[in-house]
């Protein structure tokens, strides 16, 4: 049944992962005749690292905010918000494209999907465990019930690590895209002034899944405890402070 249901959650990222995450942000193809701005600059950072070019899509929404998503040159897609379009001058928005095609160089975009996969297969086995535990233990088969407890406390902790494990891969892939990005630009000061500008400004007014939301340039954690161990991303400030000393 694990094997199985890990199978199905593969072949659904592989194949439906790039509508999912349309639908779910509400992002539409951005045509080139419509925007001859961005598509230049996608173009061109393209030409210029002798990577093909992704597609490019804009969500309708005033939030300064951008991603990249796909698992393959085929369904590589670079997002940007109508917001992050309009605001941003050219040097901050080429900026921001180049760090979303630094996330699909260095394959991080198939790096997250794959941490995703392993969230789920140990809240899979969680789920089988409790499902056991409740409706299938037998009271005689002491040792059965035990083993059950067992892989529960194993799926659990797992869990948690994996996810404590995917955030930290997350962090330091975000100060690897900005690097890739002041590389690419050979201007990191543009990047460092995006970023202040995106910062405060980038929730969306409709929010998109958490899953979804770790793609993003900017996500901002939930300000709980120990929240900062579960941030997808750095702080703005380092990550502008990191900038500035190129």
């Amino acid at each position: 049944m694990v094997f199985g249901g890990v199978l199905v959650w593969f072949l659904i990222a592989y194949f439906i992962n790039s509508s999912i995450i349309q639908n779910a942000t509400q992002a539409k193809p951005l045509e080139r005749k419509e925007n001859m701005r961005v598509y230049n600059m996608v173009e061109n950072l393209c030409m210029s690292v002798g990577m093909p070019m992704p597609k490019v899509n804009v969500i309708e929404d005033p939030a300064l905010n951008a991603f990249a998503s796909g698992l393959s040159d085929k369904t590589y897609t670079v997002t940007l918000t109508r917001g992050i379009i309009n605001r941003l001058n050219d040097e901050e928005l080429e900026a921001v494209i180049a760090h979303e095609l630094a996330h699909i160089r260095n394959r991080d975009v198939r790096l997250l999907v794959i941490s995703i996969v392993f969230v789920g297969i140990f809240t899979m086995i969680a789920q089988l465990g409790f499902r056991s535990m409740m409706f299938g233990r037998s009271r005689d088969n002491k040792n059965g019930g035990l083993l059950i407890v067992i892989v529960m406390i194993i799926a659990v902790v797992g869990y948690f690590l994996s996810i404590l494990m995917r955030f930290a891969i997350s962090r330091k892939r975000e100060y690897l895209a900005d690097a890739s990005a002041a590389e690419m630009t050979k201007n990191p000061l543009a990047l460092a002034s995006a970023l202040r500008r995106i910062s405060g400004n980038s929730d969306l007014q409709k929010q998109a899944p958490d899953d979804v939301a770790q793609l993003f340039i900017e996500h901002k954690p939930h300000k709980a405890a120990f929240a900062s161990l579960f941030a997808t991303h750095p702080p703005i400030k380092k990550r502008i402070q990191v900038l500035e000393q190129f």
